[in-house]
């Protein structure tokens, strides 16, 4: 561009390696791209089943690249077990504590899933911005300067630009069925029963409730070790749903990442559009046309970003995770675990 610019002179060696330098840069990306896009064009099947609390089982129908997971029947009298938890034995309790954490982990593969298609889109959108550069520089010296040989490298850097802009939007339409999907799928988790409301019950009065919580656990025909056991698979479910909820809010975040990145491309759009239709006028009636258009079109995906990215913000702010203390354990062996310190780093003093 320098070249056609200013022409041949002094400073044409240092347009030179310039040149060079970005084309080697660009063969160098599409190196890295091709082999990306080629492995990350496969179609992934994010859908997941409906937790059922233990009473079915999750079956894989199709295990490779792409498993589909289905359930069985529903167990016959599993429902009427799991609702008198207090009356199971140990081994029935972790029978059902499996269940759970496989349910989890299947909810914790179908949010990595829809967190991959989302990355994808904002690879996609990247590639794209590229592209809207090209165009608005192709048009931008196409009707700076008079037809000619140069013409030829213009309206080659406005035909790879619509290739970049095509390719990358081919990842938009997926990407936001997948940020829909997690953020619906966030908040249908959101409203249901976890497995704190199932074995730690709150503590209000309810029908039943004081039997309940007055129900002793341990029975002599019961070794320590069987109760130490399932206190263990409790535990373990228990920081199963933690990653769990960690998990929804890396989906979230991914959302508004991906909401920020339409907002980008957006803005790159807009910019060009409103760019060429300030320094050209309008004049010339259908390049008017079309420069509105980029600006409107930008300005669209800049309301479709906000529309991802204030949601997933407002959910963001209410996890604890972002903005809550950080707390490192000092241990000190020898004393018992209870009597160890910490040290707290508040966000505030960051």
């Amino acid at each position: 561009m320098l070249l056609r610019i200013f022409g041949i002179g002094y400073l044409t060696i240092a347009e030179t390696l310039l040149f060079v330098g970005g084309a080697v840069m660009a063969v160098d990306g599409l190196i890295w791209y091709v082999p990306a896009r080629r492995r990350g064009g496969k179609k992934l099947n994010c859908t997941s089943t409906e937790p059922t609390g233990g009473t079915t089982v999750l079956v894989v129908s199709d295990p490779g690249d792409t498993p589909v997971f289905t359930r069985t029947k529903p167990a016959v009298g599993a429902d009427r077990l799991r609702a008198g938890w207090q009356n199971l034995s140990p081994v029935m309790r972790r029978r059902f504590l499996a269940s759970d954490r496989t349910d989890l982990a299947e909810e914790r593969t179908a949010l990595a899933c829809l967190r991959t298609v989302m990355a994808r889109a904002r690879t996609g959108l990247a590639f794209a911005r590229t592209g809207i550069a090209f165009i608005g520089l192709g048009i931008a010296l196409v009707r700076q300067f008079p037809a000619g040989l140069w013409t030829i490298f213009d309206a080659a850097l406005i035909s790879v630009g619509i290739l970049m802009v095509m390719e990358g939007f081919h990842w938009y339409m997926p990407g936001r069925r997948a940020g829909q999907e997690s953020f619906a799928s966030v908040m249908r988790v959101g409203d249901k029963a976890t497995i704190w409301d199932s074995v730690f019950p709150p503590a209000v009065k309810k029908p039943g409730y004081e039997e309940i919580r007055s129900a002793l656990l341990l029975r002599r025909a019961c070794s320590p070790g069987i109760w130490a056991t399932t206190g263990l698979a409790l535990e373990r479910t228990v920081l199963a749903e933690r990653r769990n909820v960690m998990a929804r809010l890396r989906t979230v975040m991914a959302r508004s990442r991906t909401g920020m990145a339409f907002i980008r491309t957006g803005m790159s759009i807009s910019a060009v559009g409103v760019g060429l239709l300030v320094y050209f006028g309008t004049s010339n009636v259908a390049w008017a046309i079309i420069n509105s258009i980029l600006a409107l079109v930008g300005l669209a995906l800049i309301a479709d970003g906000l529309y991802w990215h204030i949601p997933a913000e407002k959910i963001r702010n209410q996890f604890p995770y972002c903005f809550g203390d950080m707390e490192i354990v000092v241990p000190d062996y020898g004393k018992p675990t209870c009597e160890w310190g910490k040290a707290v780093f508040s966000h505030d003093e960051i």
